[in-house]
């Protein structure tokens, strides 16, 4: 049996960088002068159904960022998303706390990453996931390279893979046709 599917197959958490993931990276800010400016963020809707239909078929969804963003806690909330964790330093130690609140062994954690602060929740799940734009470290350290980058479709990409290889893709599909 092919690792990468049975690796895929075990997945019963999804946890999620933000920037360079859900995003592409980019930090916008705007506003009027003298007045602290908005961050904006540029999500791809594709990502966000995909996260949605995640949790619906029964896999646990969550967000782990370095940064604290009003636009994340609000995309979180219309993602469906179980747990989010915004203002972490160290993710390792905030990803282990999230799988054990969730009952969930990191052997069937995936994680997403793109950048070298996703090295260690990397090395400690049973699924690590790289974006293709990530930097060189983190697609040396994931068992799998997205073919497409940060904000682009990726989380779709990776999701859709995951329920593929669980034979779940099929409830997503049927429940758009009416089916189910």
């Amino acid at each position: 049996m092919d690792r990468l599917e049975d690796a895929k197959r075990r997945v019963r958490m999804v946890v999620l960088d933000v920037d360079g993931v859900l995003t592409d990276g980019r930090v916008t800010f705007v506003g009027e002068p003298g007045r602290e400016p908005t961050e904006v963020k540029s999500f791809h809707v594709r990502d966000g159904l995909a996260v949605k239909w995640a949790e619906r078929v029964g896999l646990i969804t969550g967000i782990l960022t370095a940064r604290s963003s009003p636009a994340v806690e609000r995309r979180a909330r219309e993602m469906e998303v179980a747990h989010l964790a915004m203002g972490v330093d160290s993710k390792l130690p905030r990803l282990r706390a999230l799988a054990a609140d969730a009952g969930v062994s990191l052997d069937a954690v995936a994680y997403m990453g793109d950048d070298l602060a996703d090295l260690g929740p990397l090395s400690a799940v049973g699924l690590p996931i790289a974006v293709a734009d990530a930097a060189p470290e983190v697609r040396e350290a994931a068992h799998w390279v997205t073919e497409r980058g940060g904000g682009a479709g990726a989380v779709r990409e990776a999701i859709e893979g995951i329920l593929r290889a669980q034979g779940r893709w099929h409830t997503v599909v049927d429940a758009h046709r009416g089916d189910s």
